[in-house]
């Protein structure tokens, strides 16, 4: 017999708090509804295991079926189904959860088998898309009668009797006026793909064609046995993703397969990966891969996605790794991680804090375990992980202890130094007169190679460090090491970058080198130019144009920081060091003719400004018909 209820909530507004609170995307139902699908036959597995379940069960699996002309979309399962009496408690009493209630009967049977969603509040975000909702149910329990059950979207329902053959349960939506993409193939396929990709439990829609040996035997005109046109089921889902299996029944090739189904419009393979697998004190696998990174970190990063029992949950996993971690791409998948909370109580959530070090002692473990095992092979792959390194080792101080015996650091001739081994590899030649180790780096070998030269004259090593964090790193290791200062080899002379106690002498008196200087400055009345009259060797260049490795590097930070641009707004400055015994300083000095004088400084200036990258437009091209009148002196008449 028939029978009309009102469903069991505290507050008559409760589908509109569901459609207006419960989700931010409407699309979240369907994940819902085919995740309960997937949660019913995992019941009938535990049950039938465990001998509670005498009847014979076929192929298990979940069918999402969509009918235009009726305008319907039906989740179907052959799970475990409900009684009338279960119906009442699980679908008309919200307070109540099938779920969490088999979940603790059966909770010490199979922990594998465990719930992915749950009837309840799950079940009822189908009325975010449906104007009316449809459940035909038929226990898997002996001599069960079939019940129908329809809601449409009020907290009145209407239960009877009904006829269905098979055990199990149909969802049934009728789709809302203002939700007809949902009843789109293509709509349909996308949202399965992004949310049920990985199952556990097979998931139909539709059918696909394939081509197959034609059974006959028949032949083509080449010999050949004829293709076929064949319609099969087409199923969404890899019921066993890669992360799911046991490590030590992969290989490489499993791996780098299962990236390129993760990332099908990735064409770069990644670098190496770990195989995250866990179950006390917290349940996690998973598979995370280190990929090729450019010095873009923010293109870099949502890459990893979150599953909660291969059920996709997000691709946002910056409150449960640690940020540099995000740089990574694959999978995460634990059930102990809380979702729909606040982000203040995932943060303080205590398994996420235990999943977080875990991680992070995973990698960092990983990592030392390529340094020491194959160091040359590390060393192969390191400019393709710095970034990532060097990002670990700014943002999480426990990462920076562990990566401070691999972080590598890669001298002009590529030749590669930790940390310690480069200190021990200057501290001989390149300590300046207050007992600090100046080393001295590069961010570009090839711009810079002028001011290379100079310092490998001097038997100085010279690194290599690019990328975004330099400014960052170099600041961070300065203060963890106070006897050390990094210097970049273009941030002023040599012998000011590293000084001694002895200095190379000038050949000019104090009274000529302040000449020098006003006549220097009377022609260059340029106000971004700091001029000094340094005694250098007479190898070096007659002017060296430097910039202050505090402003540079304050500029850097900020840059990649954000905020306010303090020294961003500063106008450019340079120091402008003289050469006091460079044979042309000696010239200038003695050179009568204003314009012969003129031209020189002009010459070397603008020679010292392209050493620098700095000389362009209007200027580069007066330099050029400069140097070509210079050449040919005919040119100027």
């Amino acid at each position: 017999m028939a029978k009309k209820g009102n469903i069991n909530v505290q507050t008559e507004n409760i589908f509109p708090i569901i459609k207006q609170f419960l989700y931010s995307d409407h699309e979240i139902f369907l994940r819902e509804l085919v995740s309960n699908a997937v949660d019913a036959t995992q019941k009938v597995k535990t049950l039938k295991s465990i001998g509670e379940l005498k009847a014979d069960i076929n192929k298990l699996r979940v069918e999402v079926i969509i009918d235009k002309k009726k305008g319907t979309l039906t989740i179907r399962d052959n799970g475990i189904g409900m009684t009338e009496e279960e119906v009442d408690k699980y679908i008309n009493q919200i307070a109540f959860s099938g779920a969490e209630e088999f979940v603790n009967k059966y909770k010490d049977v199979d922990a594998k088998n465990s719930i992915i969603g749950h009837f309840g509040l799950g079940f009822y975000s189908s009325f975010m898309v449906s104007k009316e909702v449809e459940i035909i149910t038929k226990s898997q329990k002996a001599n069960s009668a079939a019940v129908k059950w329809t809601c449409d979207g009020s907290p009145n329902y209407f239960i009877e009797k009904t006829n269905k053959k098979t055990k199990g349960t149909d969802i049934i939506l009728h789709i809302d006026e203002d939700s007809k993409e949902f009843l789109e193939e293509t709509r349909v396929r996308e949202i399965l793909n992004r949310y049920c990709k990985f199952l556990p439990v097979e998931v139909k829609f539709g059918t696909k064609s394939i081509f197959v040996d034609d059974p006959a035997g028949e032949k083509d005109d080449k010999g050949e046995v004829k293709q076929i046109e064949k319609k099969v089921d087409n199923i969404i889902n890899n019921t066993t993703p890669t992360w799911t299996k046991v490590p030590q029944d992969l290989n490489e090739e499993d791996y780098s397969n299962f990236y390129k189904e993760l990332y099908p419009t990735e064409f770069n393979n990644p670098i190496f990966n770990i195989h995250l697998n866990v179950d006390y004190p917290f349940n996690l696998t998973g598979i995370l891969y280190f990929p090729k990174l450019k010095n873009n970190l923010e293109v870099q990063k949502n890459k990893i996605n979150l599953y909660s029992n291969q059920v996709f949950i997000t691709d946002n996993v910056e409150n449960i790794v640690p940020e540099f971690l995000t740089l990574l791409h694959g999978i995460i998948d634990s059930p102990d991680i809380p979702l729909n909370v606040s982000r203040s109580y995932l943060q303080a959530d205590g398994n996420v804090k235990k999943i977080s070090k875990y991680i992070t002692k995973k990698v960092g473990d990983k990592l030392s375990s390529m340094f020491k095992n194959d160091r040359e092979d590390f060393e192969s792959k390191w400019d393709e992980i710095k970034v990532f390194i060097e990002y670990g080792m700014l943002t999480e101080e426990k990462f920076f202890e562990k990566a401070k015996d691999f972080c590598l650091f890669k001298n002009t001739n590529n030749k590669y130094f930790t940390f310690n081994e480069l200190i021990e590899q200057v501290k001989d030649n390149q300590v300046n007169k207050d007992g600090k180790t100046i080393i001295l780096y590069t961010h570009n070998k090839e711009e810079q190679d002028s001011f290379i030269f100079i310092a490998t004259e001097k038997n100085y090593e010279v690194i290599e460090l690019e990328g975004p964090l330099v400014s960052h790193l170099i600041s961070k290791l300065e203060s963890e090491n106070s006897n050390v200062q990094f210097a970049r080899v273009d941030a002023d002379t040599i012998d000011k970058l590293i000084e001694k106690e002895d200095k190379t002498p000038s050949i000019l008196s104090e009274e000529e080198q302040k000449t020098l200087k006003e006549i220097i400055e009377k022609k260059i009345d340029d106000k971004k130019f700091n001029i000094q009259i340094e005694s250098l060797s007479t190898s070096d260049s007659p002017f060296i144009i430097t910039q202050s490795e505090f402003m540079r590097r304050m500029k850097e930070q900020q840059q990649l920081s954000g905020g306010m641009n303090v020294f961003g707004e500063l106008p450019e400055s340079y120091n402008l060091a003289i050469n006091s015994n460079h044979p042309i300083s000696s010239q200038l000095l003695n050179e009568s003719d204003e314009n012969i004088q003129s031209n020189l400084i002009n010459q070397v200036l603008d020679l010292a400004l392209l050493s620098q990258g700095l000389l362009k437009g209007k200027n580069l091209t007066e330099f050029i018909t400069r140097s070509v009148s210079m050449i040919n002196p005919k040119s100027q008449t």
